[in-house]
């Protein structure tokens, strides 16, 4: 049973090259993440339906930090999240295991569902380690995108624009996701 949301310290909403994307914080971490939408009303509407959101408008160093990495992340730059303070007040014992599996994945370094729930100490569950990411409160920071399907295959994405969302994420990063393209059929000689 997960205990009420926490309340906020502060929330922005950033307009990055990939779309509006909003983050909301407590005094101990992040502990909400929207990925993009296009317009600010979709982002704000996301961050709000939880509740317990302040409109504080002074923003910590880190979260500052947090903004710049976002927007670079969003231009293609190679970013490191893992030291974003996170707070998973609420979150059970299983879905923090997972959740600190999944940050130890660079960028552009992918795994399976099934890889990750090893790495995290409860091998044999890939399906319940898909639903504990697929209720990630911070995607991107807890890269859940980074986590494919067995077979290499994309998996589901429970963010805005689903799975087609989550390849174009990989992309940025690098990764090929699904079969390899055709092989040419003609040189033209």
């Amino acid at each position: 049973m997960q205990n009420a949301s926490p309340i906020t310290a502060g929330h922005a909403v950033l307009e990055t090259v990939i779309g509006f994307m909003g983050i909301a914080w407590s005094e101990k971490g992040l502990i909400r993440l929207c990925l993009p939408e296009r317009s600010r009303e979709a982002v704000e509407r996301r961050l709000f339906r939880h509740g317990g959101v302040s409109t504080a408008t002074e923003q910590p160093k880190w979260v500052v930090d947090l903004i710049a990495s976002i927007k670079a992340y969003a231009a293609g730059e190679d970013v490191d999240f893992s030291g974003v303070p996170v707070d998973l007040d609420g979150v059970d014992d299983f879905r923090l295991a997972i959740y600190d599996a999944a940050r130890k994945l660079g960028f552009g370094e992918t795994t399976t569902y099934g890889e990750l729930a090893k790495r995290a100490g409860h091998a044999g569950l890939a399906r319940e380690t898909g639903a504990a990411l697929g209720a990630n409160p911070v995607p991107l920071v807890i890269p859940c995108h980074r986590i494919l399907a067995a077979g290499g295959k994309i998996g589901g994405f429970s963010a805005p624009g689903g799975s087609a969302t989550k390849e174009k994420m990989l992309a940025m990063e690098g990764v090929r996701v699904g079969p390899p393209p055709a092989a040419q059929a003609s040189f033209g000689f």
